[in-house]
């Protein structure tokens, strides 16, 4: 045994200890990338999602498919509140959604069969639908034919105000489009603003639900469960729930909505909205009574800008007199100091 404390022939090789090296630095990269595939494998459930949603809003942006996924919507909302066990939960479904009551009555809602019902209620929900759009166009094209004829080239787009009980939404519409079409477009217009609307609504809700149950979820794996498959399963329920949102809110707002009359001097053009130049305003209080609200009023109360103090130069005794005569300071006109 050597000084060292190593026996003969024993030795620490180099090869050894990369090779040790080379392992820890192997399970710290599988490690990392098994934590990067998780975490794709959580995004990939949102950007499926995410094409579903942008597929909606693309057709409502672009209008041409817009017609049939109202029609669809209304058939779903026709056909979900049949398949309630009672007539009286079927009924307030229908007055909450579709804003009618049902066309059937409590027997024939036991004795039909459901798909019978549906088409019944879909039948008059359309026509329904039908009516009110034609009201809508009625009651706006005599204002915006007397603004367009008389007032056509100072507008390009009008916001149109329509209700539907709850809020007001003004829609964007374009002038010349609105009286070629008898106000045709006015109605598409509204479907467009109001579906653009809902979806996005939902799908931001949406967004924060799905971030909120990938932080919860990671508590399954205490109970020996894989996180990533219950946020699977309950991100599937929570996107059911946001299709069932948005078809909801569309038709109920839809099949409620009225155009609010107007006079042809109150149409306004449809302009982005402008931030307000505060620093042409400021604030007064009047009505001070107080002697000591009065003195507080007229403080300024914002931080002064306070400057660096700065420590002037001071001539020595010694030093040559700052008049230039040559004398020492002391002897000249510091002599009386």
């Amino acid at each position: 045994m050597d000084r060292l404390g190593f026996k003969e022939g024993e030795m620490i090789e180099a090869g050894m200890i990369s090779k040790s090296i080379e392992r820890a630095q192997k399970k710290v990269e599988e490690n990392n990338f098994g934590i990067r595939k998780r975490l794709l494998e959580y995004d990939d459930v949102m950007n499926k999602q995410r094409t579903v949603v942008y597929t909606k809003r693309r057709h409502a942006l672009i209008g041409e498919r817009i017609g049939m996924d109202i029609v669809n919507m209304i058939w779903d909302r026709c056909a979900s509140p049949v398949e309630a066990p009672d007539y009286n939960d079927c009924k307030m479904d229908y007055l909450q959604t579709l804003a009618m009551e049902p066309p059937f009555n409590e027997e024939e809602f036991k004795d039909l069969k459901k798909d019978d019902l549906a088409e019944r209620a879909f039948t008059e929900a359309m026509e329904q639908y039908k009516r009110k759009s034609e009201r809508m166009a009625q009651i706006a094209y005599p204002v915006i034919k007397e603004v367009y004829e008389k007032q056509g080239h100072m507008y390009e787009n009008i916001l149109v105000p329509i209700t539907d009980g709850k809020r007001v939404y003004n829609i964007s519409c374009n002038m010349k489009a609105a009286y070629d079409s008898e106000c045709k477009e006015v109605v598409k217009s509204f479907e467009k603003n109001i579906l653009l609307h809902v979806i996005d609504e939902a799908w931001k809700e949406n967004l924060r639900e799905l971030d909120e149950l990938k932080h919860s979820v990671q508590n399954a794996s205490y109970e020996q469960k894989d996180p990533l498959l219950i946020y699977k399963l309950e991100s599937v329920t929570l996107f059911d729930a946001m299709v069932e949102k948005i078809n909801n809110q569309t038709v109920s707002i839809l099949m409620r909505g009225n155009i609010l009359t107007q006079e042809p001097q109150d149409i306004r053009q449809a302009a982005p909205e402008r931030r307000q130049d505060l620093s042409k305003y400021r604030e007064q209080k009047n009505d001070l009574n107080d002697p000591n609200q009065q003195v507080a009023a007229g403080r300024d109360t914002r931080e002064a800008k306070r400057e660096p103090v700065r420590a002037e130069k001071t001539v020595g005794r010694n030093d040559p007199c700052p008049c230039g005569s040559g004398k020492k300071f002391k002897n000249c006109h510091g002599k009386n100091l």
